[in-house]
């Protein structure tokens, strides 16, 4: 038996028991005190008086009505470039000493402060995540496995006194003492800037290791075990790491991939999603018997909620000022909205660029729906990326397909427009103009919005199927290789046509 791993199981077990805690929206209150009584001598607090926030009866609404709507772009402009050039007290109380660049698909130039009280609740939000494994029913001896975590680089980036580099990195090379006899593939190795290089490492190191689990964005983590299983000369990952039982992904949804990963593996998996974005650790599934995700309300997060409808929204998928905005006691089950987050970090009322479909209100369990700039609606289309995911696997379940990329865009042709889709797949069975047709009418048959474009604005979709590995080409010449990157799932028409340019050379 093995003992310690049974020793920490139990502690879990007990942990989980007696851990209940608040209500989320309890401990979103208290969240949103805690961080209004921190920074009302910064900067921001003494603007937006939080001083009188947290004297009124109702300081939630009050926040809401005296603290403007952010995104990325207008808090920096108006804020946190001040930070960049040494202030502090800023937005949050003392300064930071690290950045986080966003890999996202929205902006190739976002560098989010990442503050010590910001390291610290994704560290609460990891030991959550931990708690949570109570409920998969795993074996004593998985907690004495070691951990894969593929994310950037842990080798941080000094730029004008502070050190750069992707949440994942600065995450990783924040780990507690504890935690990194389990963490693989370790600091040296961690530490390679360069993709491939880390990859090679990793392939050539994976036989000393005893994985449990392992973390990472799918796209990448499907690369990695592929490298492993192919310099190994294996049939399967297992026949490498027998041990391994869990998967967590983030980020994107995993559900167009799982036909692919599957056949990685030898063994029954669990899948677990997280969601650690450059801004925090915002979510994590806490239990089995679904794919949604809790959000974590008591770590120094309050999460608003707008309705993710045209009215809300300007031309440049921003929420405009003074929209309705809800909290997590005030949402509905089944609605999209975009989401708002305060964070120890000193970003308040963000538009962190998700939306996301709130699943369970009493549990506060979320789906990521898509990004708000990833809406394909050029024509009154109003496709959701959860949409499209949801179309994709309809379309290789129909056509024995694994599509584990694909872009869209709306381009013009004469005096109108069409959809062109670019599928990620190796192989492909049926022709190109049968899986359009299917394509275009399973989105029918799931938005009636979709079905008006067609019948009035939008003359017809084209599919183009590639290898998968274009998608990666076009990724490392746009110098977003591994990590934490992900492909847009929608591209506007300029984005596109380079896209489509450089794919043709290929």
């Amino acid at each position: 038996m093995a003992i310690i791993g049974e020793i920490i199981k139990r502690v879990i077990d007990v942990n989980g028991l007696i851990n209940k805690g608040a209500t989320p929206w309890e401990a979103q209150i208290q969240t949103l005190l805690d961080m209004l009584e921190a920074a009302k001598y910064t900067a921001f607090g003494r603007t937006y008086n939080f001083s009188n926030i947290l004297a009124d009866a109702d300081p939630v609404k009050h926040f809401q009505r005296v603290v403007p709507i952010f995104d990325y772009d207008k808090l920096h402009a108006e804020w946190w470039h001040y930070l960049h050039e040494g202030h502090e007290n800023v937005t949050w109380p003392g300064g930071q000493r690290y950045f986080a660049m966003s890999s996202g698909t929205t902006s190739n130039s976002k560098a989010i402060p990442v503050t010590d009280d910001m390291l610290n609740s994704i560290k609460k939000a990891g030991i959550q995540q931990i708690l949570s494994l109570k409920n998969f029913d795993l074996p004593g001896d998985f907690f004495e496995k070691d951990i894969m975590m593929l994310g950037s680089s842990t080798k941080l980036v000094e730029q004008n006194g502070f050190l750069e580099g992707e949440i994942s990195g600065i995450s990783a090379a924040n780990l507690p003492l504890w935690f990194r006899k389990f963490y693989k593939p370790g600091r040296k190795i961690a530490d390679s800037k360069d993709w491939d290089e880390r990859v090679r490492k990793i392939a050539l190191a994976a036989k000393k290791w005893d994985i449990g689990s392992m973390t990472g964005i799918p796209s990448w983590s499907e690369i990695l075990i592929k490298e492993i299983i192919r310099r190994n000369k294996v049939d399967t990952i297992h026949d490498i790491w027998p041990n391994l039982q869990v998967y967590s992904t983030g980020g994107v949804a995993f559900g167009p991939y799982r036909k692919s990963f599957e056949k990685l593996f030898s063994k029954p998996m669990i899948y677990i999603d997280t969601y650690l974005a450059s801004e925090g650790y915002l979510a994590t599934q806490k239990r089995p018997d679904t794919d949604a995700m809790a959000l974590i309300t008591d770590n120094g997060i309050f999460f608003e909620f707008v309705p993710c409808t045209s009215d809300n929204m300007d031309e440049e998928g921003c929420v405009k000022q003074h929209v309705p905005t809800l909290t997590i006691q005030e949402v509905e089950e089944g609605v999209e909205y975009v989401l708002l987050i305060s964070t120890v970090s000193g970003a308040w009322r963000y538009m962190i660029g998700d939306t996301v479909i709130v699943t369970d209100k009493e549990r506060a369990e979320i789906i990521i729906s898509g990004r708000t700039k990833h809406f394909l609606n050029v024509v009154g289309e109003q496709l959701s990326v959860h949409q499209m995911n949801q179309a994709i696997q309809k379309l290789q379940e129909q056509f024995d397909l694994e599509i584990r990329e694909f872009t869209v865009a709306s381009i013009r042709r004469g005096e109108r427009y069409i959809n062109k889709w670019y599928l990620g797949a190796d192989r492909a069975h049926s022709p190109a103009t049968d899986i359009a047709e299917a394509l275009d009418a399973e989105l029918q048959a799931n938005n009636k919005n979709y079905t008006v474009a067609r019948r009035q604005t939008l003359d017809g979709i084209e599919v183009d199927i590639i290898p998968v590995k274009h998608f990666h080409q076009w990724s490392e010449h746009d110098k977003k290789l591994g990590g934490q990157t992900k492909v847009p799932r929608v591209m506007n028409e300029e984005d596109f046509e380079a896209f489509e340019a450089f794919i043709t050379k290929l």
